[in-house]
């Protein structure tokens, strides 16, 4: 009986470890194709829709704009909810085949209410395949060292950033940018469909979540509970504002580029390609302290990066200077997504983590729609992206402050 005991357990271990390396995987190459792939992947081709089609930058920028506005409020605490009452599995397969799609739909539009209908399409994908699902994900299969899970399976947000400008400019070169936007939407479904359909939810089959069910001391028992916390609203209106602001620079930082400051396409790749080269050392750094730090120094300092480069990166005089720039932006925008599901579980816990997260991530969508678009609008109208990027670091220094008012809690 020892004898068995004692096997059953390494055997156990081996199952809970290969379950939690899958779900790592799986989270990695969701967020590559549907965060890194199309969220960072579109913007590249936003001036060819103004070259090509005679529309304004608030126009093509209004897309994401209206996509998030609609869909975040819609859907993003049903999906959340969905997520706690279901697992993230099956929401996230949908999420991947519907963003998927709506690159390829985007690929051939040739008016403005496909545009818009595509983008609703592409932000359906976000919310059904993209943060939401995985963080729930990586939280129920991770307690020690989850913050170093979830900086890996983040990570694939940066790969895909960095490597989609290049293979757009490539694709868009050989084939024309409709072939090139249309492919990557095909992409996306190849890299992260088959490891989704692999992955268990948490806490299933013969390896068990290392994260118990049962609340833990101070965890919230009910949504309501949770709504009547002050920590919520300061996590949210901080999410929001810091988000608006990356979200705000890189809708537009290819349009700067190539418009304000006459780069080549070639050149505007590289710049975003940095930018996200930054982001993986940034996730990598931030995960590490999140579980050493505690995760509102961690957060803080996030945003504080995210402040202080925003002007560095508008108002660099050289080339080198504005590569410099890209890589500490970078390494903001890189722990920036990543730090929001960490702080949320420290605050409220894990039983009611994907409405905690619906509930944030649809103020962060409402940051992304509008931020852009402003910063868009305002350069229509000025002739220049100072103004607009003068508002991108009030944001940034308007979340550093509302993080700074949480609540403090024990160092991990």
């Amino acid at each position: 009986m020892t004898t068995s005991a004692a096997g059953a357990a390494p055997d156990a271990d081996a199952t809970l470890r290969r379950s939690q390396g899958l779900a790592v995987t799986t989270a990695f190459l969701a967020l590559f194709s549907i965060v890194g792939l199309a969220l960072y992947g579109l913007p590249f081709f936003y001036d060819f829709f103004v070259r090509d089609l005679g529309w304004t930058r608030q126009q093509v920028t209004s897309g994401n704009a209206l996509s998030k506005l609609v869909i975040g409020p819609l859907f993003g605490f049903l999906a959340g909810a969905i997520v706690d009452r279901f697992g993230p599995r099956r929401l996230m397969l949908f999420g991947i085949l519907v963003a998927g799609l709506a690159l390829v739909g985007l690929g051939g539009t040739a008016t403005l209410l496909a545009f818009y209908a595509f983008y609703l399409m592409n932000a359906l994908g976000n919310v059904c395949g993209g943060p939401l699902p995985n963080q729930v994900l990586l939280s129920g299969w991770f307690s020690a060292g989850r913050g170093r899970a979830m900086g890996i399976a983040y990570l694939g947000i940066g790969v895909g950033g960095m490597l989609v400008p290049q293979i757009a400019h490539a694709l868009e070169s050989a084939l024309g940018w409709r072939v090139a936007l249309a492919t990557l939407g095909v992409l996306m479904i190849v890299v992260a469909f088959p490891a989704a359909w692999l992955v268990r939810e948490p806490g299933t089959g013969r390896g068990t979540a290392a994260s118990p069910a049962p609340a833990a001391a101070g965890e919230a028992a009910s949504i309501g509970a949770v709504l009547r916390q002050p920590a919520l609203y300061l996590l949210a209106i901080g999410s929001m504002a810091s988000i608006g602001a990356v979200g705000g620079t890189m809708q537009n930082l290819k349009l700067y580029l190539t418009g304000d400051r006459a780069l080549g396409q070639g050149d505007a790749a590289n710049v975003l390609s940095i930018v996200l080269f930054g982001s993986l050392a940034g996730r990598v750094l931030m995960g590490w302290l999140a579980d050493r730090w505690a995760r509102k120094r961690v957060m803080l300092l996030i945003y504080l990066i995210v402040a202080c480069s925003i002007p560095l990166l508008a108002r660099a005089p050289s080339r080198p200077a504005l590569y410099a720039a890209a890589l500490v932006f970078g390494i903001g925008l890189g722990g920036d997504y990543m730090i929001i599901p960490l702080m949320a579980a420290d605050l409220f816990g894990l039983r009611l983590m994907g409405r905690v997260m619906g509930i944030v991530l649809t103020a962060d969508g409402v940051a992304e729609a509008v931020v852009p678009m402003l910063v868009a609008t305002v350069r229509d109208r000025a002739g220049s992206y100072g103004p607009g990027f003068a508002v991108l670091v009030a944001l940034a220094f308007v979340g550093a402050a509302a993080v700074a008012l949480l609540p403090r809690l024990p160092r991990r």
